[in-house]
């Protein structure tokens, strides 16, 4: 993996962790499954106006807007709305980085070094040491509903990698129109088929500002621009090589959690921090010889799309 390409996977880190904060606003002024649905829509609209669909099979394009724009989104929302500590819900989700490695080598067969395995051991441990920690901090329902949230990311990592989309920005766009439906289905049956609308009603007012720029910064950079980045990124490496990256986004997500919010970690959440951050840079393959194809591809490609995309 190249420096240029682990940049970016450190910047799609820094953008997902400011997800949790932008959500822990949003709930504020949104019910949880509502504010997933919108969040999604208000991106689904144009990628279905403006945006060609993606020459992809169907069928990795709907895994990936189930497994990560749905379940994950579901589960995750509910989690915090029912007493998932911010910090804490950043760092167990970051789950989602063993289970795709396992579901990686399960499925596609993709083998990992013992370097790899042992970066992301460290890792792991790192998490593991930070939920003990934390282990007071929430009950055991939103704990769970974060885990499986966190599946989801997973299994829509591999549908995005199994797509291989030769325009990745137009797989994230377009994996956007996929959720609204059974989350807004889902927002009706258990939170009312008002309660929504009337908070989005409500946002656009002075008070409801921060609800609304939670809900631009959920769509725009951590949708769009991050998962557009991480999409590209799964192309191009093995689910094994960009997976353990996620483990930096509880990094950011507890930093911010302590600055904003007061929820101060304690020194063994610092030590496991950069356990963490070792972990990661120990479990990625040195930089590979690249030969004139993978120069091209690499150098000419867009960051986040073809330059000639319509998004």
């Amino acid at each position: 993996m190249t420096a240029r390409h682990r940049l970016l996977a450190v910047l799609v880190a820094a953008l997902w962790g400011g997800n949790f904060l932008a959500i822990h606003v949003g709930l504020d002024h949104f019910p949880p499954l509502f504010l997933a649905g919108l969040r999604m829509l208000v991106i689904a609209v144009p990628a279905l106006l403006f945006v060609p669909r993606p020459q992809v099979p169907l069928r990795w394009l709907f895994g990936y807007g189930l497994g990560f724009g749905t379940v994950q989104f579901l589960f995750l929302f509910v989690a915090m709305d029912v007493g998932m500590p911010t910090g804490l819900a950043s760092l167990v989700l970051q789950a989602s980085a063993p289970f795709t490695v396992l579901l990686g080598a399960l499925f596609l067969r993709e083998r990992l070094s013992v370097r790899q395995a042992v970066g992301i051991g460290l890792a792991v441990l790192g998490l593991a040491a930070i939920a003990v920690s934390r282990a007071q901090a929430a009950a055991l329902v939103p704990v769970l509903l974060t885990l499986c949230g966190a599946l989801g990311w997973a299994f829509g990592n591999l549908c995005s990698r199994l797509a291989a989309p030769p325009r990745p920005m137009h797989l994230t766009l377009w994996m956007c129109v996929v959720p609204p439906i059974p989350l807004f289905a889902a927002s009706m049956l258990t939170e009312g088929p008002g309660a929504g609308w009337s908070a989005l009603g409500a946002a656009f007012s002075v008070e409801g500002l921060p609800g609304l720029a939670a809900l631009v910064y959920l769509s725009v950079m951590a949708t769009v621009v991050g998962s557009g980045i991480w999409t590209w990124l799964m192309r191009r490496y093995p689910a094994g090589v960009v997976a353990p990256y996620s483990l930096l986004v509880p990094v950011v997500g507890i930093a911010l959690a302590a600055v904003v919010l007061g929820e101060r970690p304690s020194v063994t959440e610092l030590v496991a921090a950069v356990v963490i951050v070792g972990g990661v840079l120990l479990g990625t393959p040195r930089p590979a010889r690249t030969t004139p194809d993978e120069v091209v591809g690499t150098e000419d490609e867009p960051l986040v799309g073809d330059r000639r995309t319509a998004a």
